[in-house]
């Protein structure tokens, strides 16, 4: 009796290398030679920061790949902006059952391990950025509690009645700017409202 199989075709292996406008050619060759050594047949590349808002030549990558390929980048930095940014990449081509591979780190997203590692980078993620929220909070609660913490500074039109104030008191435009640290056009601007304020 014969039993049919059916077999999953193997995808295309897709490459994806940028190098900022500030690298040097050879970081771009480099990835290059290491893209085609695994076996990619399609590569997309740029020369642009990771921070651009926008990256044509990664967008026409993602649109390319289709269910089954694998996604090649020598290193995570060449792919995304932050370990945040890194999971969202690989959880876009998961919908697409696309595998992400990640030369420098040995990553495989179609093996456990590769999943693995990928989970603990989000918790990583998640830990630092807890952390730095935490700091932060402490930071703020011990400036307040030694009274360097005041929030935004009074603007110019929150010192309006001292400008009035010393204006009375004799001081000019600019002595009152240098005292109480507002601009000196702010200073005749309070105190050009003021009079018009009593004319009515």
């Amino acid at each position: 009796m014969l039993m049919s199989v059916v077999a999953t075709t193997p995808g295309q292996l897709v490459g994806y290398a940028r190098t900022s406008t500030t690298d040097q050619k050879a970081g771009l060759e480099a990835q290059l030679r290491d893209l085609k050594a695994a076996g990619c047949s399609k590569i997309f590349r740029e020369e642009l920061s990771a921070l651009a808002s926008k990256r044509p030549e990664f967008d026409r990558a993602m649109d390319y790949v289709r269910e089954n390929d694998t996604m090649i980048v020598t290193k995570p930095d060449r792919l995304a902006r932050s370990t945040v940014d890194l999971l969202d990449i690989a959880k876009r081509l998961e919908t697409k059952s696309v595998t992400l591979r990640i030369l420098s780190m040995d990553v495989n997203t179609s093996t456990p391990t590769g999943r693995l590692m990928l989970t603990l980078l989000g918790g990583i993620a998640t830990f630092e950025r807890d952390l730095m929220l935490e700091r932060q909070r402490e930071g703020i609660a011990k400036a307040k509690a030694e009274g360097k913490y005041r929030g935004r500074a009074p603007t110019a039109r929150a010192k309006a009645d001292e400008v009035t104030r010393l204006k009375a008191a004799g001081l000019t435009g600019d002595a009152i700017a240098a005292k109480l640290g507002i601009g000196r056009a702010s200073v005749f601007r309070i105190l050009r409202d003021a009079a018009a304020s009593k004319k009515h």
